[in-house]
């Protein structure tokens, strides 16, 4: 079985500007280890002759080809990462290709916010592929794609690595800085009140405003919240307030909140109400901030990150600050488990989480990083759970088109 990948290539192309990137890479790493995949070519949408910086370095060997010319290398065509021209669609198609659409956006406000904001978007024709594949975060619109594109719906697994990660965390480090959450050690003062407090058997009664009866003091968490502000599905909004209630709690917890991919909507007047609505804000310790990556940031100016997502639960953000050790307070259920999770948009519930993690998680550092990792694992393109789900939905679409399952020669 020969495979094709769609890409959108373009001029100053990062990794690190979007999750789907990384997606087409774990795609076709797990594709090139299985018996009966004979070559992976990526189907170049764009502009560009070569791939991203540091792509080419972990996925040595993947092919760069224009759709036009690989109608004679492919039996089944992805598209996932570029749109690929209808015409060839149906060339392909003619031949006997199979060509499946890999949903990784969310659908539905891939479709909703351009319609009710008037707002650009790419849209092909509906009846262009022979399946949809989805992941796990989208199942809920299974029946929604079915609808749209009259044809089967299938869910695969999500994938996630650490290469690009370690990559980048590779090039920190040589830069002179550390990726990873850091533990402070406990101060001898604090020790010795808690040591004290042991002795003598008696709680000093609680002062307005500090920690609830036998608590540590907060760490001051330097928060980050990430979230791109292009779409309701992540957004900051949920965050700040979420951080602000802490804030209003124990102003000790949070020494500064920076809000990447704000820069933007300083002048925004709802946003800008939001803004000054936060005693963050007139305390001086709000940052807006423009798009960084995030190994380069944490490294330099947090340690804790809030994410709020609607509708969109896994997210590499989320992974990539789990594999860096850094507390996570966020709302995916898929990660209930792991982090500080808070349910929906229950601000409160929020909150007392980071303050939790303001006292409490650096204690519990080790573990927390022993099991983040364990889950990472799972998620491996490597893992043979993984590849067998992926295995099968090919080998069915494989039969349904009676391509012959190839295998590579030695």
């Amino acid at each position: 079985m020969r495979i094709g990948i769609s890409v959108l290539t373009h001029a100053g192309q990062s990794v690190w500007e979007n999750g789907l990137g990384q997606n087409i890479f774990y795609f076709a790493q797990l594709l090139r280890t299985l018996p009966f995949v004979a070559s992976v070519v990526l189907l170049n949408c764009g502009d560009q002759t070569c791939l991203a910086p540091g792509v080419e370095a972990l996925a040595p060997g993947l092919a760069l080809v224009p759709p036009r010319e690989a109608a004679d290398l492919v039996d089944v065509v992805f598209e996932m990462g570029g749109g690929l021209d209808v015409e060839w669609l149906d060339y392909v198609r003619a031949r006997g290709t199979k060509v499946v659409f890999f949903c990784c956006g969310q659908p539905y406000v891939g479709l909703v916010e351009p319609s009710v904001f008037r707002r650009g978007g790419y849209f092909s024709r509906a009846r262009r592929c022979d399946e949809v594949w989805v992941l796990p975060k989208d199942r809920t619109l299974m029946p929604m794609l079915g609808a749209l594109h009259r044809c089967p719906v299938h869910e695969v697994p999500f994938l996630w690595d650490s290469a690009f990660i370690a990559q980048r965390a590779a090039e920190v480090a040589a830069a002179g800085f550390a990726f990873g959450h850091t533990p402070q050690a406990r101060s001898a003062a604090a020790a010795d009140r808690d040591s004290h407090r042991s002795a003598s058997g008696r709680t000093p009664a609680r002062m307005p405003g500090s920690p609830p009866s036998g608590s540590p003091a907060p760490r001051a968490l330097r928060v980050a919240i990430f979230e791109p502000n292009i779409s309701v599905v992540k957004c900051c909004v949920i965050p700040m307030l979420l951080c602000d209630v802490a804030f209003r709690e124990e102003p000790r917890a949070i020494a500064r909140m920076h809000v990447l991919n704000s820069v933007q909507m300083q002048d925004q007047p709802t946003f800008a109400f939001l803004l000054r609505s936060l005693d963050l804000h007139r305390r001086e310790r709000v940052t807006p901030g423009q798009r960084h990556d995030f190994a380069g940031y944490m490294s330099q100016y947090a340690d804790t990150v809030v994410a709020h997502q609607w509708h969109n639960e896994q997210n590499i953000l989320h992974l990539d600050a789990l594999y860096g050790g850094y507390p996570l307070v966020h709302n995916s259920p898929w990660l209930a488990a792991l982090g500080y999770y808070y349910e929906g948009s229950d601000i409160a519930q929020g909150a007392a989480q980071l303050l939790h993690v303001a006292r409490h998680h650096d204690g519990h550092h080790d573990d927390y990083v022993r099991r983040a990792h364990a889950f990472l694992a799972t998620l491996s393109p490597q893992a043979p759970h993984n590849r067998t789900a992926y295995a099968r939905s090919l080998l069915q679409l494989g039969a349904r088109a009676q391509i012959p399952a190839r295998r590579p020669s030695c």
